[in-house]
């Protein structure tokens, strides 16, 4: 029997992915473990290896092809003894699979985050089944329908029950919500709603800021690419759904400068050299677990995971956003096995050639733009962490010293916090612990 190749889930978080290159070819015989294809994720390029062997019968998604959903057909490998009769059968099975995209392609909407709020209640249909009227489900009993037709929906207060979808496999689509009317229009003048608002209309693609008065030829349009999708979606939903605050705390670093010389001086021999961030991820996973209460995560269903290791994710800019490759263990690793680590990832992170195991898992995250100048800011929290550290530039500063006016170099750090597992006095006791280390840099050896 034929078997289906489909997209692969590389990541918790891929919906969609681009199938960047094919290293085989229709007819090529692979064997488990041959490098397939090159896949192009949210965060990475990853290659794509066979788990059985035969012969490929059928390419159904091109190379640079974008917008592949996760568990779509991408071909198609025959077993020993079969041949090209097969391939018709499995071609038919593979359903929207195959479609590559097409109906995200087709609407106007594109890969835009859908409200929660419009999601409509579950039927009471068994999974898979259609509804008695409107757009076809999926296997989880929702009906199909794009993002945008969900916004248009909930403003014009339709039930997407009601709407036949005119899309692929039944999806509901733009053109199909702006035909209907509300059920208060449909049924008689007497039950229209007494709001004179208007609809909110859709955003016009060709000409997308003209309701700000903004003219065409005045600007260009890009398109987004995976990572900034993906980071637009994620973090929209952190910040609306996590309850959190920030904490701010200046530390003098002075010692800590003085402490970098000490070690770069002996660290230099071997061709290493720590830097400013080296030194304060080992105080992040350290201070993580001197407040283990703080080193934890949200868990829908009213569940709180403590964990057992202090893996500081930092934040490093790549083209066309950030990505959060970690070091794991952080508390135990000396500076210089840091210093390595965060350099490889880094280099690494540029160049699209992190595992996900690498940027995923995290416990807590930093984010350091002290280089670019920046005295104070505060992050946006990477679910399903429980805080984020944001470091600002050191600077000199005039402070009170012994009860006299001086002069110290002073960094202002900005913890923010999911309050849900880590209230004011944990974070403040965090702040407190990470500050100790920071301004007396030997207690990090003891």
């Amino acid at each position: 029997m034929s078997i289906e190749i489909l997209m692969p889930a590389l990541s918790p978080t891929m919906e969609e992915g681009t199938l960047a290159k094919w290293h085989v070819k229709e007819g090529d015989t692979v064997e488990s473990g041959m490098v397939l294809a090159e896949i192009e994720t949210d965060k990475a390029t990853m290659e794509v290896e066979a788990v059985d062997e035969g012969v490929i019968g059928k390419i159904l998604v091109a190379d640079g092809t974008e917008a592949v959903k996760v568990n779509a057909v991408i071909a198609i490998l025959l077993e020993e003894g079969e041949d090209e009769s097969a391939l018709s059968a499995a071609a038919d099975g593979a359903g929207s699979g195959s479609a590559k995209g097409e109906d995200s392609k087709k609407s106007e909407e594109g890969d835009a985050a859908k409200p929660k709020s419009a999601d409509p209640a579950p039927s009471a249909g068994k999974a898979g089944t259609a509804p008695a009227s409107g757009g076809e489900t999926d296997s989880g009993d929702r009906i199909k329908a794009s993002p945008l037709a969900r916004r248009i929906a909930a403003d014009k207060g339709l039930d997407l029950k009601s709407i036949d979808g005119s899309g692929p496999y039944g999806r509901i689509v733009k053109r199909d919500v702006e035909k209907a009317q509300p059920a208060s229009q449909a049924s008689s003048s007497a039950t229209q709603t007494t709001s004179d608002a208007p609809a909110a209309k859709p955003v016009d693609m060709d000409d997308p800021l003209a309701a700000y008065g903004i003219a065409r030829d005045r600007y260009e349009l890009e398109k987004a690419d995976g990572i900034t999708k993906i980071s637009a979606k994620r973090l929209s939903e952190s910040f609306r759904d996590i309850p959190h605050f920030p904490l701010t705390v200046d530390c003098r670093i002075d010692a800590l400068m003085d402490f970098r010389k000490r070690v770069n001086a002996a660290a230099e021999k071997d061709g290493d050299k720590v830097s400013v961030n080296d030194i304060l991820i080992k105080a992040c996973g350290l201070a993580l677990k001197k407040v283990p209460a703080a080193n934890s995560s949200w868990i829908e269903g009213g569940m709180i995971a403590r964990h057992k290791h202090a893996d500081v994710s930092m934040a490093v800019a790549i083209e066309g956003g950030l990505i959060t490759p970690i070091i794991t263990d952080a508390d135990r690793k000396g500076l210089v096995q840091i210093s390595r680590e965060s350099k490889d990832l880094a280099t690494r992170a540029r160049d699209r050639k992190l595992k996900p195991e690498e940027f995923q898992g995290g416990t807590f995250s930093l984010s350091n733009l002290g280089m670019f100048g920046i005295d104070s800011f505060a992050s946006i929290i990477n679910p399903p962490q429980g805080m984020i550290m944001s470091i600002g530039a050191g600077e000199q500063r005039t402070v009170v010293k012994d009860g006299a006016l001086a002069i110290a170099t002073v960094m202002t750090v900005t913890l923010t916090c999911d309050h849900r597992v880590v209230d004011g006095a944990t974070g403040a006791k965090w702040l407190q612990a990470f500050k100790t280390y920071v301004e007396d840099p030997m207690t990090m050896l003891m």
